[in-house]
């Protein structure tokens, strides 16, 4: 058995299923006291476009993830695919994960990475607790995109999200 009470067997092949789906790579900021903080997250997700809302889940096992509820606001900066090193920086727990990064406020004063696929800022509207971790759902602010491919993760690999090729079913039709 594990911390959540689950059969060990069904938590590996839980992983197993997460491991095939591939996601975007997000770093999720905040700042207090003017200082910024922010960790990897692949738990992020549109919710709707009117009002634009997003969520990303957040551990509560995460350094960063007392700082969340100390603010009204958060930003997200989705990793463009030649920011692996920004990936590895923020995947790590403790430290200062800003030191020498290139990063600015962005327009409502939340951390965002320069260089990345996009942006956005939030208003939290909502945290739900769910297990170990918290939903923050957030109205969206600001948005940018640079245009850039997005840096993808999956099966505990890093991907170049521009190098995709078109799928095609079973005839041999691409999308």
């Amino acid at each position: 058995m594990n911390d959540s009470n689950q059969p060990d067997d069904l938590v590996s092949r839980v992983k197993m299923v997460h491991r095939a789906f591939p996601s975007g790579v997000t770093i999720v900021t905040t700042a207090l006291e003017g200082q910024p903080f922010g960790l990897a997250v692949n738990a992020f997700a549109s919710i709707t476009l009117a009002p634009p809302m997003v969520l990303v889940c957040i551990n509560e096992t995460s350094s960063t993830y007392p700082r969340f509820f100390a603010g009204s606001s958060f930003g997200i900066s989705i990793l463009a695919s030649d920011q692996l090193d920004v990936a590895r920086r923020f995947a790590v727990s403790g430290g200062n994960k800003f030191a020498g990064l290139d990063w600015l406020p962005g327009p409502q004063g939340q951390p965002l990475i320069n260089g990345a696929a996009a942006q956005l800022e939030l208003d939290i509207v909502s945290m739900l607790p769910a297990g170990t971790h918290t939903i923050f759902i957030g109205r969206v602010v600001t948005a940018a995109a640079s245009g850039k491919a997005p840096l993808v993760y999956h099966n505990a690999g890093f991907f170049d999200g521009g190098a995709l090729t078109p799928a095609t079913d079973r005839k041999g039709t691409s999308a």
